[in-house]
């Protein structure tokens, strides 16, 4: 594992972040779950091309997310395999703790939501559309 990957992933642990992204020199880290940190990485106007990162679980959705954002490397605790599958097809570098067939959702009785809408994508566009519009559905 390179430094830049173990120090994102030290620091997830240690903050007891959700995700850290480190980019530029700048840290972002946040305590909120799923990939709504990643929706707001993606909204905000900086760039996050070549960035280091390290997330507690990584879904397709989210694996998707982080190949728009751009990264070049990603730490997971915990990653299913179809994440694994979008990152590495998409050229990042990916260390982890555990790969799992799939995401659980947060009742523990069934697959996660954003992980099922994105189940058979391989465009990463047409992956944000579908979760954007998954967590509005849910939202209802």
């Amino acid at each position: 594992m390179n430094k830049e990957i173990d120090m994102v992933r030290q620091r997830l642990n240690d903050g007891g972040y959700t995700c850290v992204v480190l980019a530029s020199g700048e840290e972002y880290a946040s305590f909120e779950r799923g990939v709504k940190p990643l929706l707001s990485l993606l909204e905000c106007e900086k760039s996050f091309t070549g960035a280091v990162a390290a997330d507690k679980i990584v879904g397709a959705g989210a694996a998707h997310l982080y190949v728009l954002l751009g990264i070049r490397a990603l730490w997971a605790n915990v990653i299913s395999s179809s994440a694994l599958k979008v990152l590495k097809y998409n050229g990042i570098e990916i260390c982890y703790g555990e790969c799992v067939p799939h995401i659980i959702n947060r009742k523990g009785d069934g697959v996660c939501p954003i992980e099922t809408a994105v189940a058979d994508v391989q465009n990463s566009k047409e992956a944000y559309r579908l979760i954007v519009e998954t967590l509005r559905k849910l939202q209802r």
